[in-house]
Order: C-alpha cells, then sequence, then structure tokens
C-alpha cells in the first residue's frame, strides 16, 4: 500500500517478463483448470511444479495436451500434510498457486467426507507449509464462486457477501474461504510475511474438460459418440466464462501480490454481465456450433439441489487490479467447440492449446 494508504495502481495484463524463471508451484496441476494454468505458465517461460494425484483414467486435457512433458510433476495429494511441505522444500517456489480440489456438485452429495478433506483440510495443509517452510513471496487459494450463501438475488456476489451453501461442494467452498482469512490474519499479516489471496470464480468452460455431470463435457461427449445429450436444469442461470477468463485473473493477481500486500484479499473473476446466461441457452448455442449439429433434451431428474440464479460482481477487480473479462461468451464457445472439433479430426492437442492461449490471452511484454 502507498504512503497515503491508496492501493498501487495495476495495468491487469499478464507480463510475460514478470513470469519468465518465476519458481511457482502449482496444485492440482492435472485437472482442467489446472492443466489449463500449467500450459500457460509454461508459455510464459516460468520455472513451473505440479503437485498432483494421478491424472483419471478417462481421456484428460492434461495427458492429451502433453501438459507433464516440459515441467516437473511431484505426484501428491493436499490431504498429505506432510508430503506439500516436502514439495514446498524441495523446489522453493516464489508463488504457489492452489487449484486442487474436489470439484464437483453432485459428487459431494455422495463423497462429503471426501469433498471436505479435499476441500478444507487440503488448503489448510498447503497455508500451513507455507507458514511453517517459508520463502513464498504470494499465494493464491482457488475457491468458487459457490462459496456464498446463495439468495436468489439477482445482483450480483460480492466479495464481502455471507459464504455460505447448500451443499457440501459449496460449503466446502465456503469453508475454503474462512480457512485462507484466518490463516491471513493469524500468520500471514507482518511485514514481509507471505501474502495471501483467495480467487472466486466458477462455471468455466473450454476444451479439454470430461468432468462429470457438466454441460459442455456432456455434450461434447455426446458429440463425439454420436448420441443426444440430456440436460438438466435448462433455465438455470450461471456466469459462463472461458477458462482462461479467471486464470488471467489469478496471474494477475498473483502479480499484484508480489507488488503490495494491499491485493491480500478475496476477488470475483467473473464475466460481464450479458454473459449470465440459462445452461439451455449455451446448450442451443453449441449444438449450432458443432458440425453436422447435436441433438439434447431435458433431463427432468430427479436432481439434487442446484440454485437457480448465480452471478458474480467482478467491480474491485476491474477497478483495483485493472482485470478485465476479455473473452465474450460467443467467442468463448467457438473456441471449446473448435477444440473438441481439432481432437475429432486428429490435431495435435498441445499445439491446438497453447495457440487457443495466444490468441484469446496474449501475454503483455513489459518489462
Amino acid at each position: 500500500m502507498s504512503e497515503n494508504g491508496a492501493v498501487p495502481a495495476h495495468t491487469g495484463d499478464v507480463d510475460l517478463a514478470f513470469w519468465r524463471g518465476r519458481r511457482v508451484l502449482l496444485s492440482g496441476h492435472t485437472g482442467f483448470k489446472g492443466a489449463w494454468m500449467a500450459l500457460w505458465l509454461q508459455s510464459l517461460e516460468a520455472n513451473v511444479t505440479g503437485y498432483s494425484l494421478a491424472t483419471p483414467a478417462e481421456r484428460s486435457l492434461f495427458e492429451l495436451a502433453g501438459v507433464g512433458d516440459a515441467m516437473e510433476n511431484v505426484p501428491g495429494d493436499v490431504r498429505d500434510p506432510e508430503g506439500f511441505v516436502a514439495a514446498l522444500e524441495r523446489t522453493r517456489p516464489q508463488i504457489v498457486i492452489h487449484m486442487a480440489a474436489q470439484a464437483l456438485v453432485r459428487r459431494s452429495f455422495a463423497q462429503p467426507r471426501e469433498t471436505y478433506e479435499t476441500n478444507v483440510m487440503g488448503t489448510v495443509n498447503v497455508l500451513d507449509a507455507v507458514r511453517v517452510v517459508g520463502g513464498v513471496r504470494a499465494v493464491v487459494i482457488v475457491t468458487s464462486d459457490k462459496c456464498y450463501e446463495n439468495r436468489a438475488s439477482e445482483r450480483g456476489h460480492r466479495e464481502d457477501d455471507p459464504l455460505g451453501g447448500f451443499d457440501p461442494y459449496s460449503s466446502s467452498k465456503g469453508c475454503a474461504e474462512l480457512v485462507t482469512q484466518a490463516f491471513r490474519r493469524s500468520y500471514f499479516a507482518e511485514p514481509g510475511s507471505p501474502r495471501v489471496a483467495s480467487a472466486r470464480a466458477g462455471n468455466v468452460i473450454g476444451g479439454g474438460d470430461w468432468g462429470e455431470d457438466r454441460l459442455i463435457p456432456d455434450l461434447m461427449r455426446a458429440a463425439l459418440d454420436g448420441s443426444a445429450a440430456h440436460v438438466r436444469n435448462p433455465d438455470a442461470i450461471r456466469p459462463w466464462q472461458h477458462v482462461l477468463n479467471p486464470l488471467s485473473g489469478y496471474l494477475t493477481l498473483a502479480q499484484a501480490l508480489c507488488e503490495s500486500d494491499a491485493y491480500a484479499r478475496a476477488w470475483n473473476f467473473g464475466p460481464q454481465q450479458e454473459d449470465a446466461r440459462t445452461v439451455g441457452w449455451v446448450a442451443a448455442r453449441v449444438a449450432e456450433r458443432w458440425p453436422g449439429g447435436l441433438e439434447w433434451s431435458h433431463d427432468p431428474g430427479p436432481h439434487p439441489h442446484e440454485a437457480h440464479w448465480l452471478k458474480l460482481d467482478s467491480s474491485m477487480a476491474r477497478t483495483e487490479l485493472g482485470w478485465r473479462s476479455q473473452i465474450p461468451l460467443e467467442r468463448a464457445l467457438d473456441a471449446t467447440v473448435d477444440w473438441y472439433r481439432e481432437l475429432a479430426e486428429g490435431a495435435d492437442m498441445r499445439t491446438v492449446t497453447l495457440g487457443q492461449i495466444e490468441a484469446l490471452q496474449p501475454a503483455s511484454t513489459s518489462t
């Protein structure tokens, strides 16, 4: 923070010069969002180490795009505190980006213990390792837009809104936010301490997602198999955005944390308000884009509880971080369907994915 108490100005650009050679420990790099982040960090020439469970048996972006080929991969589980301490001690990162999670709402109903152990105690283990080992400059804890107590309001959630969650997944992410806040106040408040912030985003789309019970993966599995897709809750409204939108926010936030402790707090990274659309609207647009079309129908359920309306207010990130959502939803849908079409045509998916990163979110080369 500056001498007059003002938050320092920040451009919001992902800066190649900043990331080149920067030591980064990224948890959850074998997951969908984590794999995109790992590839982006590689393209920025960062010295990135991934810490994660092995990839699932089913096809994954991590395998299809050869994400692990150009980085160090440390097998590990964030539920193992000693394992994460050992990874920190060996790699001595300047920045930690914690993305490992049990990320599926419906799975949280079936496996609540695993969800809380991973999302809550996993966050405790990461932050406690940073506290014990020392030497880390900035930590970004990735949670979810579902961390808020959803009150069915059409106003987008702001960072100071109450935390909560109906289901175990959402609740676990609210708990992870409280854990992050407690560690920041208790252990990382002194000058020279690691600077810790949390990042909230959700409903990301993009190529290479094979998650269970997610709209785009369900549609693309059906398209690739030549079958019809079944869509639940077509009237539900979500803040859809390409995966690179929030990732640019996480990278911008990490840069800002290295500049000032004024950024050590919670941040929303959501799309423009006009990109909050219904599930059915998105399904129809994807079907139109797939070569030859795609059939889908409403699956009446029964289904576990899901919020009808969910939106984020990201004005603080725009004003104070200089971050903006650069990829409109229509372009995000184009890029997502193109990725799966390229896969169906046998393209090199590492080249395709890196090409989309460069085209959709080019890095600044400022010094």
